[in-house]
């Protein structure tokens, strides 16, 4: 597992957890914020994938 897959997974993560704390206490905003990082998350793990298949 190459960093770009790790920083990916936490980021997806991170974002999880922003997502539901922006549900549980009825922010919109952070739970908006949580869906980008999750977006993100996805897209570093996607370029983490590429990466080792290139190498």
């Amino acid at each position: 597992m190459n960093k770009d897959k790790l920083r990916g997974s936490l980021d997806q993560m991170k974002g999880e957890a922003k997502g539901q704390w922006g549900r549980l206490t009825d922010n919109p905003s952070k739970e908006a914020e949580g869906k980008m990082d999750k977006v993100k998350g996805k897209l570093k793990e996607g370029i983490g994938k590429v990466k080792d298949k290139l190498s």
